[in-house]
């Protein structure tokens, strides 16, 4: 707690006094005026502001002494004098304009005012609209989400031209003070559920707020899961499509990617372009996600299972290649699927945070040794190099389930190494019963096939026809358990 007062009465005393709170900074501007005869000052963060639209919609019209003969009053003179497409507002403390000016704004400070005002001024550095780089589509918009939560709202107004779109503004992180924006449809979305979703922004408790996905914990359903139950996307047509079905979207400035509560489990293996297809080439699709899924989780396990313990499960001319080039190798089975696994996650980590040029080097790379130079040493089979190879290919197809994904098959190589088919089947039951058991805000996670409700079934991995999906709203309310 400070004794400073709301404000002081000199205006270079205001500006003294944010200048210590931050610290006497390098980009902290402060420029003293005079306008209607007695002293200002205004303030401002020098990169955080557009300087020459300061310059011609503030300091020289305000400056302007012939701009006041009109007026009774400065401060009805100022509201009337800078340029009408500005918004301007009143602030009344030191902690309401130091809030002000770290939002990009300017602070005017008046010489015995007993408020300041505050100048819509925003001139920072931001990334442009580009293309989707983590969801792509074929047939989809070519634009994505961007850094500046002011931009990303805009492009969410596009899509979803309706008064009925709410979007609440918020700050959290007791440091970073970062802006988040709450978005829905106020005709579709469940009032209980928005408030909780409210009640757990508020009571976060962060300090800063580095991206979106430091918000996921506290919009899960409660203990923590295999799969996450708050999804995200970089696409604002899928967003506005989630907040038509009744969810709530959350934006946070400075992070691309928007948070979308509640998320079902069937919804990581939907896409935009399901939609522009047909109906049945779209369940084909779906039902290829889907498989993909179950192959990048549980087939090298259940290789492993299979050679150990259940060659029957193969022909023998199968597994008699299968033993034959496993014998040309120093290691068990399990090691063997362990160690490129690894080297696998490995290699797709740095690809991943090396440079662009530096990273396709490291894949080349990558693939020469595991795949030519390890298999020609004899440090790894060719079957097992198969079986990671289809793996991969099959994770990339679900790519947004890789974390829970990678965390599976590892599980399942170990299982399926020491016990097993019995392992593999135990560990599918826990991870079915994690699947029924988990849910945010009431809406089963699982849903609509446990609990399964019929009329929901028109878009989960069947897809009606448009004639079909035109004339019922889907909404997340029906899932919501009473």
């Amino acid at each position: 707690m400070t004794n400073e007062p709301d404000l002081y009465k000199k205006a270079e005393d205001n500006a003294d006094a944010l200048r210590k709170r931050f610290a006497d900074s390098f980009d902290f501007a402060c420029r003293l005026l005079e306008i209607g005869g007695k002293p200002a000052a205004a303030v401002y963060l020098d990169g955080m502001c557009d300087e020459m639209k300061i310059t011609e919609s503030v300091i020289k019209p305000l400056t302007d002494e012939r701009n006041f003969s009109l007026f009774q009053s400065r401060e009805q003179a100022i509201r009337h004098t800078a340029y009408k497409g500005l918004s301007i507002s009143e602030i009344g403390s030191l902690d309401a304009a130091a809030a002000a000016v770290t939002g990009g704004n300017l602070a005017l400070f008046l010489d015995g005012g007993k408020t300041a005002f505050s100048f819509s001024m925003q001139g920072f550095p931001k990334k442009n609209v580009s293309e989707p780089q983590a969801e792509m589509n074929e047939r989809g918009s070519g634009e994505s989400f961007c850094d500046n939560y002011k931009d990303n709202a805009a492009l969410l107004r596009r899509r979803l031209k309706t008064p009925a779109l709410a979007i609440e503004h918020t700050a959290i992180g007791r440091t970073s003070n970062t802006d988040v924006l709450i978005c829905y449809l106020t005709d579709r979305v469940d009032a209980a559920m928005l408030n909780k979703i409210r009640r757990r922004l508020q009571k976060t408790g962060l300090d800063t707020l580095p991206g979106s996905g430091c918000l996921k914990p506290f919009l899960s359903g409660g203990a923590p899961a295999l799969f996450s139950d708050t999804g995200f996307t970089e696409r604002p047509d899928m967003l506005a499509a989630k907040l038509s079905e009744g969810r709530v979207g959350i934006i946070t400035d400075g992070s691309p990617f928007a948070l979308i509560v509640p998320y079902l489990f069937i919804d990581y293996f939907h896409s935009l372009d399901d939609y522009m297809s047909s109906p049945v080439y779209a369940l084909f699709i779906r039902a290829l996600r889907l498989i993909c899924f179950l192959v990048s989780a549980a087939l090298p396990g259940m290789f492993v299972a299979t050679c150990n313990f259940h060659p029957e499960v193969l022909p023998p001319n199968i597994m008699l290649d299968i033993a034959a080039a496993e014998t040309k190798t120093p290691f068990s089975l399990m090691f063997e699927a362990l160690a490129i696994h690894l080297i696998y996650e490995i290699v797709r980590e740095a690809s991943l945070r090396m440079p662009v040029a530096v990273g396709s080097a490291v894949s080349i790379v990558g693939a020469l040794v595991v795949g030519d130079a390890a298999v020609t040493a004899g440090l790894i089979a060719a079957p097992m190099l198969m079986v990671v190879a289809l793996t991969a290919i099959s994770s990339a197809v679900v790519s947004k389930l890789h974390e829970s994904v990678a965390l599976i098959r590892f599980c399942m190589i170990i299982l399926g190494g020491l016990t097993g088919f019995f392992g593999i089947f135990a560990a599918a039951g826990l991870i079915l019963a994690d699947l029924c058991g988990a849910g945010a805000f009431g809406v089963p996670f699982s849903a609509p096939f446990s609990p399964w409700i019929g009329k929901e079934q028109s878009d989960a991995v069947w897809r009606g026809s448009w004639t079909k999906l035109a004339r019922r709203r889907q909404s997340v309310k029906e899932l919501i358990r009473r």
